[in-house]
């Protein structure tokens, strides 16, 4: 079996950007079903959320974190989230 060089070996900021539209895709997914709000809805919430800020910062790892946490921190967040 040969080794696919081409893979990503490290998460940095400049590529997180990749991995971050599946787990947008799976907590507006959730969203969708649990709340009735449609994809538009979805997304606009997730996007100005505490937690996408902390998603899309690296150092955070939050990028690490299951589909379910993130979806428990998008719904309990408070305020103060982002610093996370």
């Amino acid at each position: 079996m040969s080794t696919n060089h081409n893979m990503l070996e490290e998460i940095t900021q400049e590529n997180l950007y990749l991995i971050l539209p599946l787990k947008i895709s799976i907590l507006a997914d959730m969203l969708m079903e649990d709340e009735n709000i449609d994809v538009v809805e979805a997304i606009k919430r997730i996007y100005s959320s505490a937690t996408y800020k902390r998603l899309e910062r690296e150092s955070s790892k939050a990028w690490t974190l299951g589909p379910t946490t993130l979806y428990y921190d998008l719904t309990h967040e408070t305020d103060n989230s982002a610093e996370f």
